[in-house]
């Protein structure tokens, strides 16, 4: 077998962690093996909080609706089920928004569940 030799790759590779590793403390932006292991941890971390947003992103627009259909007296599920029945298309995002910005016509949409 001959020798490999692997200055370029073993380099690139590196530096490569080390620029992915840029702002983090300390030695875990310097020393390569610290580095790999927090930029490990920091993709990780990335990929899992990805879905984790969309999850708690919807868990606020519910409590905001919550909230104001309770201010406009419905509770939660209640406005969801009478707006299916209304056949109102506004999903939660929209109607969080609508019941920050404008609280007039989220009572208007609360009242069309209510009928």
């Amino acid at each position: 077998m001959s020798r490999v030799k692997r200055g370029n790759v073993a380099r690139k590779r590196r530096n490569k962690i080390l620029k992915l590793a840029r702002g983090f403390q300390g030695s875990n932006s310097r020393l390569f093996r610290t580095a790999n292991q927090r930029v490990m941890k920091a993709l990780c971390n990335a990929y899992r909080d990805r879905r984790r947003r969309k999850r708690d992103f919807r868990r606020l627009w519910i409590a905001r609706i919550n909230a104001a259909a309770r201010i406009n007296g419905l509770s939660y599920s209640r406005l969801i089920g009478g707006l299916k029945k209304a056949d109102v298309r506004l999903n939660r995002k929209m109607l969080s928004q609508l019941a920050v910005i404008d609280p007039k016509s989220f009572s208007q949409v609360v009242a069309s569940a209510k009928g």
